[in-house]
């Protein structure tokens, strides 16, 4: 079987709710990451052979096959074409496992995984309430409550769950946020993102570019301290979790170019890091959040790897207590966690932060001279995603 090799990985830097980001049309941002995974590799545009997409919220600008329309926008030829995936958060990630699986046996040999969600344009859970305003009913079907008992899913509740089960308190929680930011602003000062990021112009109301180019994470918070994290207000009274110390509401798109060997001999080009491992689980729906747990277990032990083995963990900032209660039940060293800041001060622009957090492992595995890179999130539905990646 062939081997599966990232060559190149992209991301725009995220964006803010209304912020500089809010003028793309989530199709021509993700075309963008298109057009620079292109550019980077200088692959001829015709050898790409699938665009595989992630999006959650596929309603608007984001529906009718979001993938297609972004290969559509961009300088990618009609014979590519794309598809569009959903698994929640894990979205993209589940790309990454397709495209390499796609390489490795044989029937393609260079893929693109990307993921795209403007939050500002398309909000949260809109497929889902603009169904029911307009009559066409709910998710959760009879069965489902029945099998649940009557059960109402929540993430904010399988957060607060999370905190609870693994003795987490709000102090823990908010500590974590604020190393979170204090991370980012070092990376970005340092200047660990230049490589991985996109550079585009603002775009104004009308969907014109303007002099000014978005080029920083904008959700960074440079002047957070605990107190101001701690004056935040809490979700739910004699709850833990506060907006402070969950992830950010985010617009971005992100990508990668994913070949076996007969892609990088037709590129020419050096791979950055080879897929080791990948993994899917799905896990208790209504905690929900805790899947990232038993499934970096399972993929630990069916790549016959131990979690000292890892030099670099990116484990998704949905909530404070996800990569906490992750590092207690592991057994893991925290500063190999999110080592440049994770979803509470970058952003999580849920569909794009699959191919996101994999773009931030590769390079930070690169500038650190490190080998193995392990990266997992919590999915809606009680899901996770983990991939092991090689630094070459």
């Amino acid at each position: 079987m062939s081997e599966a090799y990232i060559v190149c990985a992209v991301r725009t830097a995220g964006g803010r709710r209304g912020g500089r980001l809010a003028g793309w049309h989530p199709v021509e941002l993700a075309a963008q990451v298109l057009n620079a995974l292109v550019d980077r590799t200088g692959v001829d545009p015709a050898l790409v052979e699938d665009v595989i997409m992630g999006c959650v919220s596929q309603v608007g600008e984001q529906s009718t096959n979001v993938a297609r329309n972004a290969v559509m926008a961009s300088r990618l030829p009609d014979s590519v074409p794309g598809t569009s995936l959903d698994r929640q958060c894990g979205s993209s990630q589940q790309a990454v496992h397709f495209a390499a699986q796609a390489v490795m046996s044989g029937t393609m040999d260079v893929v693109i995984a990307a993921g795209v969600e403007s939050m500002t344009r398309v909000p949260m859970f809109s497929p889902s309430s603009l169904a029911q305003k307009a009559g066409m009913g709910f998710y959760q079907s009879p069965a489902i409550d029945r099998r649940y008992n009557g059960v109402a899913f929540s993430q904010f509740v399988g957060a607060e769950m999370m905190a609870s089960k693994y003795g987490l308190s709000r102090e823990d929680l908010d500590r974590f946020a604020l190393l979170s930011h204090q991370r980012a602003i070092a990376a970005t000062r340092a200047g660990a993102f230049d490589a991985e990021i996109l550079p585009l112009p603002v775009r104004d109301a009308q969907g014109l570019d303007t002099a000014e180019i978005h080029r920083t994470d904008e959700g960074i918070r440079y002047e957070a301290t605990f107190e101001s994290i701690q004056g935040v207000k809490l979700l739910q009274e004699g709850g833990v979790i506060s907006a402070a110390n969950a992830s950010q509401i985010c617009d971005g798109a992100t990508g990668v170019m994913v070949v076996n060997e007969r892609g990088l001999k037709a590129l020419g080009v050096q791979p950055l890091a080879r897929i080791h491992h990948m993994t899917v689980m799905g896990h208790d729906p209504v905690i929900m959040l805790e899947a990232p747990i038993p499934a970096t277990e399972r993929a630990l032990k069916k790549a016959g790897m131990h979690i000292g083995d890892i030099d670099l963990y990116e484990v998704n900032e949905a909530f404070a207590s996800v990569p906490l209660a992750w590092l207690k039940a592991l057994g893991a060293d925290a500063d190999r966690l999110n080592v440049n800041g994770g979803a509470i001060a970058l952003g999580h622009p849920l569909g794009g932060s699959g191919t996101k957090l994999m773009t931030t492992l590769v390079h930070a595995l690169g500038a650190r001279g490190q080998r193995y890179g392990l990266q997992t999130m919590c999915e809606g539905g009680g899901m996770a995603n983990v991939t092991v990646i090689e630094r070459l």
